[in-house]
């Protein structure tokens, strides 16, 4: 959490991106970005996976430098990356004290400046640092640091033992603890990325609150819909464009309307160019074929004229050509669109049957379901109630669980295919993309890496651990929908994907005959899939 200065600069705060480039492996991500943030902004920046959202916010941060442009800086920042340490030593006592380490400087040194004032010999001098003190105190609100810390550690379900290890506990109570010391710190500015990722519905309120009542200025990269909806302003649109430079909008609706005009307009001109280039392309070699084949005097004639006739064809040849090659295509193609594979149907066979599942400790309330193709489940409740626990048990994932915890039965159907999209990926870093998914589809390849629209070529060319989150979260779909499952089982499958394909993946699970069951914490999701059957685990565990 890089902080620029020690006291806030308020009003005077501001953060400008002036210009800015930034290329990684001979890849640009970003082009002439420009963008001031100031002590009311509320930013979101959005695109595609891989489009360079985190690295701007980094980028802003000083974390990162650009390869071309200026990012100035006034004012204290804190930056919650995406990924976190998973063995961090530190105790949440230790978070929280790091958090607030500039206010609780603050007060130690009002004290010292307290106790220098009240002696006898005090000077001019006295009185001037303890009013200099005085003035950091109140600018940081050090006497209510602290407090604000617990409310945010409360609200967001967060541990608050200060003694328990930030490495024992869970990837989102870790997630939890971090952003509870972010929201109760009190810099100039925010630079959040994905940070409802681990947050149930209340601590989706909660952070959204925070935000639209916060100071400072806030920039934030998220999946959530109805979170930039209900508090940014500002839309820094990252996807591709046919200049290669981020739009700008004002506000959710205008980004959404504006987004789909500038893809169709690109769409449209692409599709122009390459008919214009195909025309060109058959006029040169009609020119051809009639230059070899094509005329034939008749006999007796001149041979003059028969001179002049093949020359005038090969003149008509080497136009038709210049004409080719002066026509250089200077729309990109439009961006990939996510083709979601046809799912197979068993009519009215019980796909996958659950009868009284609970686990112990993790599954409370017992749970039973029949499956069908077409049938449509979300599951819902609180962070802790065991959905992904549910999910687990149900794709007979139970490594690491208890099997004297677990009770009551799973029963899949004879030759049922399922797919589980866990919540977390399990990839192998040092693994290339296209050849691990070759790997775990097999020869036949029912449905190619490249045909659903998810992943570039040159990015399934790359190792895991080179992809962004958002990319690796693709693959896993992929991944999931390839072997054509009868059952599909997603675990928060709008984490770390764009608008875009969230809108896709809504309407093709709408449509599939696949059974579906979803897990989410996804505000937007819930309300678009609000006629499906529901499972709510309502009983914190």
């Amino acid at each position: 959490m890089p902080s620029l200065t020690h006291t806030p600069a308020r009003d005077r705060a501001q953060l400008t991106a002036a210009r800015v480039s930034f290329a990684r492996a001979g890849h640009r991500m970003l082009n002439d970005v420009d963008l001031v943030v100031t002590a009311g902004s509320r930013i979101a920046i959005v695109g595609e996976n891989g489009r360079g959202k985190s690295t701007l916010l980094h980028l802003l941060a000083g974390t990162l430098l650009p390869d071309a442009g200026e990012v100035a800086r006034v004012g204290t920042l804190a930056l919650a990356e995406q990924e976190m340490p998973a063995h961090d030593r530190r105790t949440v006592g230790d978070a929280v004290a790091e958090a607030i380490a500039d206010a609780l400087a603050a007060l130690a040194a009002l004290d010292a400046a307290s106790l220098a004032l009240s002696a006898a010999t005090a000077s001019d001098a006295a009185s001037a640092t303890y009013a200099e003190a005085l003035d950091r105190a109140v600018a940081l609100d050090a006497w209510d640091a602290e407090r604000r810390v617990e409310v945010a550690l409360e609200a967001l379900d967060a541990e608050t033992d200060r003694s328990r290890p930030l490495g024992e506990l869970s990837v989102g109570q870790r997630y939890r603890v971090r952003l509870a010391c972010l929201l109760g710190g009190d810099h100039d500015f925010l630079l959040l990325d994905e940070p409802t990722n681990h947050l149930d519905r209340r601590s989706l309120d909660f952070l959204a609150a925070q935000l639209r009542a916060r100071k400072g200025g806030v920039v934030v990269v998220s999946h959530d819909r109805a979170l930039l909806a209900d508090v940014a302003d500002t839309f820094v649109d990252l996807d591709p464009t046919p200049d290669d430079r981020a739009r700008v909008y004002g506000g959710f609706d205008a980004y959404r309307e504006g987004r789909a005009a500038e893809r169709e307009r690109w769409e449209q001109l692409y599709e122009r160019e390459q008919a214009e280039r195909s025309r060109l392309h058959d006029d040169l070699s009609a020119a051809q074929n009639r230059l070899v084949t094509g005329w034939r005097p008749e006999k007796g004639s001149p041979r003059h004229g028969r001179a002049t006739r093949a020359a005038g064809i090969a003149q008509t040849v080497h136009r038709r050509r210049a004409a080719l090659e002066a026509h250089a295509v200077t729309v990109p193609p439009p961006p990939m669109r996510f083709a979601f594979p046809a799912l197979p149907s068993r009519g009215g066979t019980a796909l996958l049957v659950a009868e009284d599942v609970h686990v112990d400790g993790r599954l409370l309330q017992p749970v039973s379901l029949v499956l069908h193709s077409g049938a449509r489940v979300v599951v819902t409740g609180p962070n802790g109630t065991g959905k992904s626990t549910l999910l687990a048990v149900l794709a007979g994932d139970v490594e690491g669980l208890d099997p004297l915890a677990v009770t009551g039965a799973v029963r899949r159907g004879g030759g049922i295919r399922l797919s589980f999209l866990r919540q977390e990926s399990l990839l192998d870093p040092a693994r290339r993309a296209s050849e691990l998914f070759d790997e775990r589809v097999g020869a036949s390849q029912a449905v190619g890496l490249s045909a659903l629209g998810l992943l570039t070529s040159r990015e399934t060319g790359k190792r895991i651990g080179e992809l962004s989150m958002g990319q690796v979260r693709r693959l896993d779909l992929a991944l999931a929908l390839a072997g054509r499952p009868h059952v599909l089982l997603l675990d928060e499958p709008t984490n770390h994907l764009s608008f875009t394909l969230v809108d896709e993946l809504t309407v093709a699970l709408q449509a599939t005959d696949a059974a579906v069951v979803v897990s989410t914490h996804d505000r937007q999701l819930l309300r678009d899939i609000d006629e499906w059957d529901r499972i709510d685990l309502g009983v914190r565990v």
